[in-house]
């Protein structure tokens, strides 16, 4: 898959303040072994680009291949060699190699990012399979997988959206971690810091409870936790207190007309407060609250996480596991000072939604001087007429956006004449007019 981006300038000022964005954009996209894409070369232009066409046809999967290579991540996959074409899997090549480059033009110059997906015979596994690995190059030169976070940013619209907030905790944690490591590479390497010691410390405590560990070696490690983990807990807490305050003036000002509210709580796993459902753990939320007022200080999170870690260490020995840290933290939304998940109607969770993405949107875009690209799988037909203006007043706003949809007749003629579009029909795509 190659990519190449080209960028110019725009001043944009809201609420009486100004500032001055990149405008970056796809001009070009080749896919090679990805999906049910074995080869495609597509030109992009600036603004929208609706690409129609039956389910799956591949309409799906090009947004999927601009997200993953913008977060590393797939919205889809399980495991990242499923994005592997299946037709090469077929193969009996010793080496499978489904590739992602990108060209990048930039004020600095020009920069050449690839990623590449690799599966190739391995003699030393059982029946000769073949192993998967990822390489990442930037200006032909091997560097980590996460340095090639922050070349391009992403916001991604979809109908599974609604699991931020009916399911489970592991899903919005997701969500803060592939958004924020979009814009922080700093937050992006404490968490995988974090997770390593804390998969190291869990092995100890299993040893410990099988009487083969040494207890006097599990201070080092919960040390090592705190450090990283206080980080994570500050810099969630953050992110959370900016993204409510848009989402909530977007909410009332722009989607309700000021008849409701939302808000977004952080359920921060500083202490042992027992489990539950979200909107029985008033506590956690209080503790969300003392992080977003102690978010700069900290000694002051180090020395409570200490404590909560301490606390529950002969638990922890028990069930051979830490129970607390932000692996564990929690959000959700609250409308009208009542939780979302369970008194909110479909339509209430998907206005809320959508508030959501658009103060995404609107929160990159301040904090990067970066407009993001916009991709949006088929989420316009579930929004009604006013919902569904606003949202293409958005993309048609932005400097490029990628929506797909089997019907093209649910947009307006205005933003069909704006739009580039495109039929995919078995992995194949062809301009329409």
């Amino acid at each position: 898959m190659t990519i190449i981006f080209a960028y110019a300038r725009m001043k944009i000022c809201h609420q009486g303040s100004c500032y001055i964005v990149l405008l970056m954009h796809i001009t070009h996209l080749s896919l090679t072994n990805f999906r049910n894409y074995g080869r495609l070369e597509l030109d992009l232009p600036v603004g929208p680009t609706l690409l129609h066409g039956n389910n799956a046809q591949g309409k799906t999967n090009l947004l999927e291949a601009i997200f993953y290579l913008a977060t590393t991540r797939s919205p889809q996959a399980d495991q990242d060699q499923q994005l592997i074409n299946w037709e090469a899997l077929q193969s009996t090549d010793p080496i499978i190699v489904g590739r992602i480059q990108a060209h990048l033009a930039t004020e600095t110059g020009q920069r050449h990012v690839e990623m590449r997906l690799i599966l190739e015979q391995n003699p030393a596994l059982r029946q000769n399979k073949r192993s998967f690995r990822r390489e990442v190059l930037v200006d032909r030169r091997k560097v980590r997988l996460m340095d090639l976070l922050g070349n391009l940013r992403v916001v991604l619209f979809l109908p599974e959206d609604i699991q931020l907030i009916n399911g489970t905790p592991g899903q919005r944690r997701r969500y803060l971690d592939i958004t924020l490591c979009q814009i922080d590479p700093v937050y992006c390497r404490r968490l995988s810091d974090y997770n390593k010691v804390l998969e190291q410390r869990n092995a100890l405590l299993r040893q410990i409870a099988e009487g083969s560990g040494s207890p006097e070696v599990l201070p080092v490690f919960s040390e090592r936790l705190i450090k990283l983990g206080s980080q994570i807990f500050a810099r969630r807490a953050t992110f959370l207190e900016a993204l409510s305050r848009e989402a909530q003036r977007i909410h009332y000002e722009e989607l309700t007309d000021g008849g409701e509210t939302i808000r977004l709580h952080y359920l921060p796993r500083l202490e042992d407060a027992g489990t539950g459902r979200n909107g029985q753990l008033p506590e956690l939320s209080q503790l969300g609250l003392w992080l977003q007022e102690n978010q700069t200080k900290p000694e002051a999170i180090q020395a409570r996480y200490s404590q909560a870690l301490t606390a529950v260490r002969q638990a922890d020995i028990a069930r051979g596991a830490t129970s607390v840290g932000p692996h564990r933290d929690d959000w959700y939304f609250q409308l009208n000072g009542r939780a979302l998940s369970s008194y909110g109607s479909r339509g209430q969770q998907r206005t809320a939604l959508l508030a959501l993405k658009m103060a995404e949107i609107n929160w990159m875009t301040k904090l990067t001087g970066e407009t993001p690209i916009l991709l949006l799988d088929e989420v316009v037909a579930e929004l009604d007429e006013h919902r569904r203006a606003l949202l293409l007043d958005y993309v048609k706003g932005a400097n490029q956006a990628l929506l797909t949809a089997t019907d093209p007749t649910m947009f307006t003629q205005d933003f069909l004449r704006q739009a580039a579009i495109f039929q995919v029909a078995n992995g194949r795509i062809q301009t329409t007019t």
